[in-house]
């Protein structure tokens, strides 16, 4: 695979900024939603278990925009480095194809199908 060109990066850059800005503002609007479910809320035995499934799965969801948050964070340091497009285990180009899709991604397509086996 090839290196990065200047244009790309540019494009890249634009995609990271959008994505932070939209994480940003999912999780700001959100942050009322991770909250503990109220168990002296006058409400039935099964909806409290409702609540408190939803709370969870909101919960959960929260947390993995706080990792793609990081991770979007962490490639818009990289472009500052010039270390932008490189996975970060075997230092491969990751790709531009991949990128455009998930332009946080850090690591290349052969190196994180490898760590999903190891899970």
């Amino acid at each position: 695979m090839e290196e990065l060109s200047p244009q790309e990066i540019a494009e890249l850059s634009k995609l990271l900024k959008a994505l932070e800005s939209d994480l940003a503002q999912v999780l700001e609007a959100t942050i009322e939603n991770d909250q503990p479910v109220d168990l002296d809320q006058p409400i039935g035995r099964l909806s409290r278990m409702d609540a408190m499934q939803q709370q969870k799965m909101q919960s959960a969801s929260r947390a993995a925009q706080k990792i793609q948050l990081a991770q979007v964070r962490n490639a818009q340091e990289a472009i500052a480095a010039d270390e932008y497009g490189f996975c970060r285990r075997c230092e491969e180009p990751i790709g531009l194809r991949r990128l455009r899709i998930q332009p946080e991604a850090p690591f290349c397509v052969r190196c994180q199908g490898a760590r999903e086996q190891r899970r």
